[in-house]
């Protein structure tokens, strides 16, 4: 990868965009992850306004202090940043004990974690309505095209996606070019959903260079070890199963003649 050359392509992308649109500037979740801390510092490349929000959610103390750091250290190299921290725990809490326990579903752990994706995305459509920004994605093309590895309507509420032809070599790639802290460069990729902070390979059963092979694999299957096998139907349930979030929402089309 021409790493310097892409990374003027996306920014050069993102003011194109950003112009067109005639709004103002990003806003920008910032998590204390890889992605969001690259798509964050793109942004800020573009010299238009980027505001960062920090959103934590009963957060993982590293994740917290990560996301600090990443927000220190974009603010130190780009004037044009600014950022607020947004505590949600007390609303969560307020949401949870609003709807009650159904803890008797199994849905009910993942419902919960959703819960959080989509409060933090209404906060962020609060910021770019009252600023007139946009709302930049971070979802890379592993998460958002291959896996489906995001909140519907959460996470997945955005307005524009910098990164999301990127796999996630390539965005530590771009990430290391920018020299984006090394706590960052260095974390186990992590949601910041869960209250015991696993992992996105404990959730997932893989690692994002495994999902990135099963993506892109079309040999024979014969010839597969017997992880390489594993990798594979763990992609392919995954793309499988959350395949409605990556095509169109489905439109019931009324035929002409029942419309008349």
């Amino acid at each position: 990868m021409q790493t310097k050359e892409c990374l003027n392509y996306i920014c050069d992308w993102l003011k194109d965009y950003l112009n067109q649109s005639k709004s103002k500037g990003f806003v920008v979740g910032i998590s204390g992850g890889i992605d969001s801390a690259l798509t964050s510092t793109l942004a800020a490349k573009t010299e238009y306004h980027v505001l960062g929000v920090e959103m934590p959610i009963e957060q993982n103390p590293d994740q917290i202090s990560r996301a600090q750091e990443h927000i220190k250290w974009l603010k130190s190299q780009y004037k044009n940043v600014q950022s607020i921290r947004v505590d949600l725990s007390d609303l969560y809490a307020q949401f949870v004990q609003t709807v009650g326990s159904t803890n008797d579903s199994d849905n009910y752990p993942i419902s919960l974690v959703n819960s959080r994706a989509r409060l933090r995305m209404t906060t962020l459509y609060y910021f770019a309505q009252l600023y007139n920004y946009l709302v930049l994605g971070t979802g890379n093309k592993v998460e958002d095209f291959g896996i489906g590895f995001f909140t519907k309507y959460g996470d997945g509420g955005v307005d524009i996606s910098p990164i999301a032809d990127l796999l996630k070599t390539e965005v530590y790639a771009l990430s290391k070019e920018l020299d984006i802290i090394s706590s960052i460069q260095t974390a186990a990729p992590t949601d910041g959903l869960w209250s015991d902070n696993r992992t996105d390979e404990e959730q997932i059963g893989a690692t994002y260079p495994e999902l990135e092979w099963a993506m892109n694999f079309n040999g024979n299957k014969s010839l597969l070890s017997a992880r390489q096998i594993e990798v594979l139907e763990i992609y392919t349930r995954f793309n499988n199963s959350n395949k409605h979030k990556m095509i169109p929402i489905p439109i019931c089309k009324i035929p002409h003649h029942i419309k008349q």
